[in-house]
């Protein structure tokens, strides 16, 4: 049976038509300022062909947690080619990428460009207040002491576990399991049922490295008396 969404007067329960809704900002609580279509449509920008930079910034210095959307970036024709290619090529030599403002589906974003091979890429910028400030969610983690040879022993298992950034080895766990659970009942099958993992209050955490370990097959040397005592 297709369904189909509505709005739904809180009060009466009626539902009401597109014909007689409107859009509005509460300024406070209860109270509402109507704005008219009109109104909005005079706010939106148009897109422009040309990016104007505002000012560049060193890559180093790029807080990744800001970067939300990537697009890729040519020249739009013949003519700005060689414009195109010594901005690229300027950039990537002095590892910097620059701060523009595009107009993307009719309002203004704050986008960051990089040098990216023959291209750029443009990138979609958060704002600052979309974000949340570290110091609010940290503030509360426990800073505790441990014992230095934990450091060692998750040295060596980063190590050994050390390689290149493959997004194309990347997987949808959630999605494969989802397809696969599907495709079971299809075929009158039932889905077969995830393993409950063993619960354990405490955690022995240089076990559980050593364990990693011996199951990657790195050698650990075991400190000296001595050097744990200049530790």
């Amino acid at each position: 049976m297709p369904v189909k969404s509505a709005y739904v007067d809180e009060e009466t329960g009626d539902i009401v038509e597109a014909a007689d809704q409107i859009k509005g900002y509460e300024a406070d609580k209860g109270d509402f300022i109507h704005v008219e279509p009109d109104e909005i449509k005079k706010l939106k920008l148009t897109s422009q062909h040309t990016l104007d930079i505002d000012s560049f910034v060193p890559v180093a210095e790029i807080d990744t947690r800001y970067l939300e959307k990537p697009y890729y970036l040519i020249p739009a024709d013949g003519a700005s080619v060689e414009a195109f290619a010594v901005l690229r090529d300027a950039m990537a030599k002095k590892r910097v990428a620059a701060r523009s403002c595009v107009v993307l589906y009719q309002r203004g974003r704050e986008v960051l460009i990089q040098p990216l091979g023959k291209g750029m890429l443009l990138t979609e910028l958060r704002t600052h207040n979309e974000m949340t400030s570290e110091d609010t969610v940290f503030d509360d983690v426990k800073s505790p002491k441990y014992d230095a040879d934990l450091l060692e022993i998750a040295g060596l298992l980063i190590d050994k576990k050390a390689t290149k950034f493959d997004p194309s080895k990347f997987e949808d766990t959630y999605e494969d399991a989802l397809i696969a659970m599907i495709d079971a009942k299809r075929k009158g099958k039932k889905p077969p049922k995830p393993v409950p993992q063993p619960k354990e209050n405490v955690i022995d955490l240089a076990s559980v490295l050593r364990k990693s370990l011996a199951k990657e097959g790195v050698k650990q040397d075991r400190p000296t008396a001595k050097s744990r005592k200049s530790a």
